[in-house]
């Protein structure tokens, strides 16, 4: 049957001489594999709309197993994320991420939404660092690993100080931090912004500005999730370290609309 879905380009492999493989995220059909002939010529009508990053609609013909990429039509080609080189490590790291962790098969409208925000968000100039932080703890589901950050995963309490302890699998309140002698003590705007990182969609939040300090202390967390729990490693991530060693590279911050403080 031939259907018609809203998608994006996960990645995209040349297969023989002209032909790709291309591998879509669809709103309707969730991750769909694609045979797209003759994409590899410069001439072909397939040749953009299957380059990675790229939001349209595509038509496929798709019975069972590998389905037949038969025309699409762009929506928005990210040629922002194609021209920065950091929005370029960011975005392809999302797209990895996004790639490994969903199953193949069925509709995942939640993770398609995840990533089309979070493309669009780095497409129109925001942080692609903060942006990424979103999808790594909204991805998190996706991998089995559930953190408990609305209340102590201990006792319950949501009131007092809190940390994050790797072996509760959440926070932890102060009534709670013998329970792990290894918790990661957190002030309240991190403990503000892991919650937001984790359930605020990214399309209500307005252009976060936060210190590169505030950035890195998050990611070690939620690297150490995903790396120690999780079993993944991303080949792309190895890319974003080289550039975060070259500092002519770093991304200016940008100016913010939001409400939240950086700082207690």
């Amino acid at each position: 049957m031939l259907y018609k879905w809203e998608g994006i380009v996960l990645k995209a492999r040349a297969y023989g001489e002209s032909n790709k493989i291309v591998t879509l995220l669809t709103r309707e059909a969730g991750k769909v594999a694609t045979m797209a002939r003759g994409a590899k010529k410069p001439s072909s009508r397939l040749a953009a709309v299957t380059q990675p990053f790229t939001y349209g609609m595509f038509m496929v013909q798709h019975h069972t197993g590998m389905g037949t990429l038969q025309q699409g039509e762009h929506l928005n080609s990210m040629r922002h994320i194609r021209e920065d080189i950091m929005a370029t490590a960011y975005a392809s790291y999302i797209m990895e991420l996004v790639e490994r962790v969903v199953e193949e098969g069925k509709p995942e409208p939640f993770a398609f939404e995840v990533l089309l925000q979070a493309l669009q968000a780095i497409e129109d100039g925001y942080d692609p660092e903060a942006i990424t932080l979103f999808v790594e703890w909204k991805m998190l589901p996706y991998t089995g690993v559930q953190p408990i950050l609305h209340a102590c995963a201990t006792c319950g309490a949501v009131d007092g100080e809190f940390a994050f302890s790797f072996a509760q699998g959440g926070f932890l309140c102060h009534r709670c931090y013998r329970h792990d002698p290894y918790i990661i003590r957190l002030t309240p705007t991190q403990l503000k912004l892991i919650r937001m990182f984790y359930a605020v969609p990214i399309d209500q939040i307005g252009k976060l500005e936060l210190k590169k300090e505030t950035k890195y202390f998050i990611k070690k967390i939620i690297t150490t999730i995903y790396e120690e729990q999780t079993g993944i490693r991303f080949k792309t991530k190895k890319f974003i370290e080289q550039l975060e060693r070259t500092p002519e590279l770093q991304p200016r911050l940008t100016s913010t609309n939001t409400e939240m403080p950086e700082e207690d």
